[in-house]
């Protein structure tokens, strides 16, 4: 309850006044992600993400997603803000908080990220704290404090589509430990103006941070994005 309560506040705090802002950029994508791994076997979520550019300086994205993990619900939900304040320098920064929850097991986790990135053409790098905060059952949250980070390549990029290679260990909806990074290869197809069909397939690997990186598991995600 205080995790939704958290979440509704933050998204009507940015949200609010928004008609009376000029709104440059606006997007909204809708996603299927199946995942299969050693721990829950196959599992999968829908998601639903929106983000919007005021005044081409600040950008706004929020979204929600629901699923299933082994006989678990599984509810993720995030919003974000970031700013660009170098018209020169593609340097951003940005706040981020994501919740992850489980009801089966009573377990929850609420962390807030505070990321730097350089966002060039060709690569980027996102880096920041994560601040996570997990309880279960009811018992007293623990806290930790964990290096988040991100890099990406553009293997392709064109007028009609883009390759992109990823490797990292957060994203929209996730901020895993430091040694849960993963591989990403992410498809992008410029179908016209507005529409963009979005396929992407990810390796994941677990035990990394002490030495003993194992093969955990992979995902396929698919969808699409309306931009306007």
């Amino acid at each position: 309850m205080i995790s939704r309560t958290i979440f509704v506040s933050v998204f009507f705090i940015l949200l609010r006044n928004v008609y009376a802002i000029d709104i440059t950029e606006k997007e909204f994508e809708v996603y299927f992600r199946g995942e299969y791994n050693r721990s829950f076997g196959g599992c999968g979520d829908l998601s639903v993400i929106g983000s919007m550019k005021p005044q081409d300086l600040l950008t706004l994205r929020g979204g929600l997603s629901a699923g299933k993990l082994s006989e678990a619900v599984s509810v993720k939900a995030f919003s974000a803000a970031g700013v660009a304040p170098f018209s020169n320098i593609p340097l951003r920064f940005s706040l981020s908080y994501i919740y992850n929850g489980l009801s089966l097991y009573d377990v929850h986790t609420h962390a807030v990220l505070t990321i730097v990135s350089y966002n060039a053409a060709r690569a980027g790098i996102f880096y920041g704290p994560n601040f996570r905060f997990t309880s279960f059952f009811g018992e007293t949250a623990q806290f930790e404090l964990i290096n988040s980070f991100s890099i990406y390549f553009n293997v392709i990029k064109n007028e009609k589509r883009s390759l992109e290679a990823i490797v990292g260990n957060f994203c929209d909806f996730y901020a895993e430990n430091m040694g849960a990074y993963s591989l990403k290869f992410k498809y992008a197809a410029f179908v016209t103006g507005n529409w963009t069909v979005i396929g992407e397939i990810e390796l994941l690997q677990s035990g990394s941070d002490v030495l003993s990186a194992n093969f955990y598991g992979m995902a396929l995600r698919g969808g699409a994005k309306y931009s306007w």
